[in-house]
């Protein structure tokens, strides 16, 4: 048993690293600045102690018996497009493989009583990401999303939900300028979603500048921004905007990818339709959100890699 831990820590250790490698959090030198609107709580439902089953004789499951027990479910997970958000599901699923394996074997060799088990209600959670490239063209897109950011109550599930509902709408509006996208989604179990989700926000956040509109969990934050100008003469086609969709939910979520415009309006109706209470936590993060900020092609494609040509 102790040689299959150092194993699988060994085996963690080396993703770590393999991962932190090959991820690297690029960032165009110039990046745009932007706008977030989010919010969420990972309140975990009340725990319930199970009922002993059997006692000492081999009744009690993942203990004397024999074998080795997991006191835990290892969720499905599954992932669109690789990258930092498949690997960060993957460390958190391995994260409880490991303190899974160090609960059943932390004991000591003597015959002490079992502590007893506890269920909670809450099952494994799915995280998505969507990512969309518009063209320039949809300045009225930003507008919306500012607007939400002054007017939405981010302080609870309801008024998150509406965010998500009037984003997605706002989105689906505007497919003409649809150009790249991409979208990932994953389950982790319960006790690891918020610190995964607190990841892969910050590093959706890292991409800007800086963040001119803000509204998370309540609390408002907004600069005076100018409506957005052209910089230079820059072609409309190699000026793009940014969109990213996090979205953190108690159940599933029907998506089977973005390869097309009609897929991608699929996934942006599933996401916008999780209603309020399966909802947990939502990030709405956009780029560029200044007067005269510019993201070019390349700009968008060195920071967002995954995007995929509609």
């Amino acid at each position: 048993m102790r040689r299959l831990k150092r194993l699988l820590s060994f085996c963690l250790l080396s993703l770590l690293a393999a991962g932190l490698f090959s991820f690297g959090w690029a960032q165009p030198a110039d990046a745009a600045r932007g706008g977030r609107i989010g919010g969420g709580s990972f309140r975990s439902a009340p725990i319930r102690s199970a009922p002993m089953r059997g006692g000492y004789g081999g009744g009690y499951r993942g203990g004397y018996g024999g074998g080795m027990g997991f006191p835990f479910l290892i969720p499905f997970f599954g992932f669109g497009g690789g990258g930092l958000f498949g690997f960060l599901i993957l460390m958190a699923l391995i994260g409880v493989v490991v303190n899974g394996l160090r609960g059943v074997t932390g004991g000591g060799g003597g015959m002490s009583a079992p502590s007893l088990p506890t269920q909670r209600a809450d099952g494994p959670v799915t995280l998505a990401q969507l990512q969309l490239g518009l063209l320039a063209s949809a300045r009225s897109l930003q507008d919306d999303l500012r607007r939400y950011a002054r007017t939405a109550d981010t302080s609870n599930s309801t008024g998150l939900q509406q965010v998500l509902q009037d984003a997605t709408l706002a989105l689906l509006r505007h497919p003409d300028q649809w150009v790249y996208a991409n979208c990932e989604l994953g389950q982790v179990p319960f006790n690891t979603a918020e610190a995964t989700f607190n990841r892969l926000s910050m590093q959706e956040r890292s991409k800007l500048s800086s963040e001119l509109t803000s509204n998370v969990d309540g609390r408002r934050l907004a600069e005076d921004v100018t409506p957005s100008a052209q910089a230079g003469d820059a072609d409309a086609t190699s000026e793009y905007i940014a969109v990213t969709l996090l979205v953190a939910s108690r159940n599933k979520i029907a998506i089977k990818g973005v390869d097309s415009a009609d897929q991608l309006r699929t996934a942006l109706s599933a996401m916008g339709a999780v209603p309020a209470g399966e909802l947990l936590a939502l990030e709405v993060i956009w780029q560029p959100d200044g007067a005269g900020d510019v993201l070019s092609a390349d700009e968008l494609i060195t920071a967002y890699p995954q995007l995929k040509h509609l």
